[in-house]
């Protein structure tokens, strides 16, 4: 059955999990444009996406920042559309063996601290900083690093005043255990500095594949992360950063460096990273570690194509493909003989049937006809007969009628002779 959203979007396949609620591929019933639809059940104990949708209005026409197409109630769930984006960092980074290099990791540093830097002006920390919330965009906007998941970012000063909020403790871990600060993880309230400590842990996760604190034995959750706490504060940022450049260092410090109220310099840190990125002699062409492997891939196919090629043009194979076309070519031909020869006889078969047919019918036909003329003389002999009767019957009437003209005058004469043979005459009787 298809489900359909705001009368306008077909639901798909679930295609990713936010902090609240799942993501689905959806499409337009009109235009056929896919996009992404978040859906949110209603009986949380804390709904976070009509917040979210808020959020995106306030961030709206930010670079990075997906558009909100519709938010609203469907059925039991919160709905909100968006743009559909490409694939994560995470997904990516399990494309290329679990590894970014250098060069790529540089690069992506850059879009991401313009990200953070842009969600801050706007008065917001994101507060869940990971691989699985930075998305490269689609079609024209492939290269581009967006931003995802807002449903745990908060304000952090007045949008008039510009006032920041007060420094709190012993509150909870909010985000993801893996890539929070260690402020986070001792339950100070979070601020701009922890965002971008969140980065650096997220950057050096990128060039190692693996966090020192990742995968620890845990019988549950709080546990956990006071494992990964305790692992974290425990480890040095010199040993965290070991055998990566000397910048990722200088970044980690400077980020534990700034106060709770302090406005990081985030030009200085994009310049530390430019910096290193010239040093390395890499041209920012923004082609990364997936694109090389997308063009090693279709490279690889371009190379098998044209060897097999060159192996359909070698002279000795020719000679054996020849014949092979030869003997097919003959046994087609054979084939056709046989199918026009099977074909001739089936014809010549319904030709005769068909004679045979049209013989009998026509014999059927001539048989109807003198049938039909023989019993058409008889009627005819029978009206001449009928005909004669009636000529003669006439002659009869007419000579009928001769004789009673004879009789009518005979009786008219006869009572005079009755008259005088029966009285005589005066003069006779005096004899």
């Amino acid at each position: 059955m298809e489900l359909r959203v705001a009368r306008k979007y077909r639901l798909g396949r679930r295609i990713g999990s936010g902090s609240f609620g799942d993501i689905y591929l959806g499409t337009n019933i009109i235009t056929e444009e896919e996009i992404a639809i978040k859906l949110e059940n209603i009986k949380t104990r804390h709904p976070q996406l009509q917040y979210e949708s808020k959020l995106y209005t306030i961030l709206a026409g930010g670079v990075g920042i997906p558009k909100v197409r519709w938010f609203g109630r469907e059925g039991d769930y919160n709905v909100m559309i968006l743009d559909l984006l490409g694939p994560s960092f995470e997904d990516l980074l399990n494309y290329c063996s679990r590894k970014f290099s250098l060069k790529s990791v540089l690069m992506l540093a850059d879009q991401i601290l313009c990200r953070i830097e842009y969600i801050h002006s706007k008065n917001f920390l994101h507060r869940d900083i990971k691989p699985d919330n930075f998305l490269m965009g689609v079609s024209d906007k492939k290269n581009q690093v967006s931003v995802i998941d807002f449903g745990l970012a908060k304000k952090y000063r007045d949008v008039r005043t510009h006032k920041h909020i007060k420094y709190l403790e012993n509150k909870k871990l909010t985000g993801t255990a893996r890539y929070a600060s260690i402020n986070t993880h001792l339950g100070f309230e979070q601020s701009r500095r922890d965002d971008l400590e969140s980065l650096g842990y997220m950057l050096i996760y990128f060039l190692k594949g693996k966090l020192p604190w990742q995968g620890l034995d845990a019988v549950n959750k709080k546990q956990k992360y006071e494992r990964i706490s305790n692992k974290k504060i425990s480890t040095p940022v010199k040993t965290l950063c070991q055998g990566l450049p000397y910048e990722f260092v200088t970044y980690l410090n400077y980020c534990k460096s700034l106060h709770f109220d302090e406005k990081p310099n985030y030009s200085y840190l994009r310049k530390l990273f430019r910096d290193l990125f010239i040093r390395e002699n890499f041209v920012y062409d923004y082609i990364y570690d997936w694109n090389i492997i997308d063009y090693q891939e279709n490279s690889t196919k371009v190379i098998n194509n044209i060897n097999k090629k060159n192996e359909k043009n070698n002279p000795k194979d020719e000679k054996k493909k020849h014949k092979k076309r030869h003997r097919k070519r003959e046994e087609k031909n054979q084939k056709e003989i046989k199918d026009i020869n099977d074909i001739n006889k089936t014809n010549r078969k319904k030709h005769k049937i068909k004679k045979h047919t049209e013989e009998k019918q026509k014999h059927h036909h001539k048989k109807q006809l003198k049938t039909k003329k023989k019993g058409g003389g008889e009627k005819e002999r029978g009206r001449g007969n009928e005909n004669e009767k009636d000529r003669e019957r006439e002659k009869e009437k007419e000579k009928g009628g001769r004789k009673q003209k004879g009789k009518e005058r005979e009786k008219i004469i006869s009572p005079r002779k009755k008259f005088w043979s029966r009285e005589r005459l005066p003069f006779q009787n005096k004899k």
